[in-house]
């Protein structure tokens, strides 16, 4: 099934705007033969809309907004008012919010705006760990947030022995007991690498046993989400967080959601809290996405990613290649290398790959032995390729590459042979019909 953007473009867009410097004519030509040639594999990555890019690429970059429809600091905002208050009132409408923010420039931006709106500094934070799943912002040691707000965390439970049984899913009763135990003013929900769906209700019942806000990170699963693949929180969680270019296919930026109470703490948390001018460029295009996750092709695409990520786990494991948790249930797979090839990690896994045209990233799995830098893991994710227009079959074919490059990593004549097969599958399905790239 076929769920790419329907609109084509009619030659290479860089050349007629940047005639007067070929460097970087030249370097935008390059990337768009990259990311038409090879597979693209990471989990936070996929392919906006036409749309998207003309609006991202528009002359509102040109303004400078700070503030509010209604209430800027700066003349001159009768248009771009009217470009805000419409992202706002189309992604209320997709996802049944209250409220909404779209200044955040990221998902990081957005959930340290929610943390200053709820929290005061010190105050304790449950979320899920970075190396069992969770994001940086979740409190990583590495993250501003940690030195911001005390953080605790839970987990997922041990790897099962059985395939009925296989655990690495949260552990629930963890998340309860240690919100007993450490009495957080609020508790995370979301997670960066988690191969399964979380519901909202059980982190709402925790929260209100403490007594704590609850905030759910859906960065990953927007657009599984606004596409009906995933339950909404919505209406459950007090805040929602989530970034526009990973499943819901718009441009780089985040947003926040949130009940109507909460409003002025959120956007006061936004601006002047942690940003100043607005990107209203990228929020023109965050609009245009909004409307195109809220057509009725976009639950046919959200359904497909999610089947393709079925898809391509099974074949991943008929490969040899252990899933976490055993399988997955949104875009995205995550894979322990070890039971392939006990000696590969995922750093070499990873660089191997990009050379045979297969783009993704290592990523650590739970309890992993390997540093975040090294891995025993790797993270990939369908969302980009069902874009393009790939289906099951092509999952199957991915994975049968993806094993022989690593098999066959010694052996550059192998290497090669993947990427030509890559290239050639690549280009039945363009991202982007009709433009050129480099060559």
């Amino acid at each position: 099934m076929n769920v790419a953007p329907a609109v084509e473009y009619a030659g290479s867009p860089f050349a007629p705007w940047l005639s007067g410097d070929e460097e970087v004519a030249r370097l935008l030509e390059d990337e768009m033969e990259r990311q038409s040639s090879t597979l693209q594999l990471i989990a936070s990555e996929n392919f906006t809309s036409p749309a998207v890019l003309a609006a991202t690429g528009s002359v509102l970059t040109n303004k400078y907004a700070e503030g509010y429809p209604g209430r800027r600091y700066y003349g001159g905002n009768r248009v771009v008012d009217r470009v805000e208050d419409l992202a706002r009132d189309r992604v209320k409408a997709l996802f049944g919010a209250e409220h909404a923010n779209v200044q955040p420039h990221s998902g990081a931006s957005a959930n340290l705006a929610a943390y200053q709106a709820l929290l005061d500094p010190g105050d304790t934070v449950l979320a899920m760990r970075l190396d069992q799943g969770g994001h940086l912002t979740h409190g990583s040691p590495a993250s501003i947030t940690s030195h911001i707000w005390r953080f605790v965390s839970y987990g997922v439970t041990p790897a099962g022995s059985s395939t009925s049984s296989p655990g690495e899913v949260i552990d629930l009763d963890q998340v309860a007991q240690v919100a007993k135990r450490e009495r957080p003013r609020l508790i995370v929900a979301g997670a960066t690498a988690y191969p399964r769906i979380i519901d909202a209700g059980p982190f709402r019942e925790i929260a209100d046993a403490v007594g704590a806000y609850l905030m759910f990170d859906v960065a990953h699963p927007a657009g599984l989400i606004a596409g009906g693949a995933h339950p909404n929180p919505v209406g459950i969680a007090d805040v929602v967080t989530f970034t526009t270019h990973k499943t819901l296919r718009g441009p780089r930026g985040g947003a926040i959601l949130c009940r109507a109470d909460l409003a002025k703490a959120i956007d006061s948390a936004v601006f002047p809290g942690l940003q100043g001018g607005p990107l209203e460029h990228v929020i023109a295009a965050k609009a245009v996405a909004f409307a195109e996750a809220a057509r009725p092709e976009f639950r046919q695409y959200a359904a497909q990613v999610v089947s393709n990520s079925k898809a391509l786990a099974g074949a991943l494991a008929s490969e040899g290649f252990r899933l976490v948790s055993g399988g997955t249930d949104n875009h995205l797979v995550l894979v322990d290398l070890r039971s392939f090839d006990p000696d590969l990690t995922g750093k070499e896994a990873q660089e191997v790959l990009d050379r045979a045209g297969i783009t993704l990233n290592r990523n650590q799995i739970p309890d992993d032995p390997r540093s975040p830098f090294i891995t025993s893991g790797l993270r990939l994710g369908t969302a980009a390729q069902t874009t393009a227009g790939m289906g099951n079959a092509q999952m199957a074919v991915i994975a049968a590459l993806i094993g022989k490059a690593l098999r066959g990593r010694g052996d550059e004549a192998v290497v090669a042979s993947v990427r030509s097969a890559v290239a050639d599958l690549c280009a039945e399905f363009p991202p982007y019909p009709g433009l050129t790239g480099a060559g």
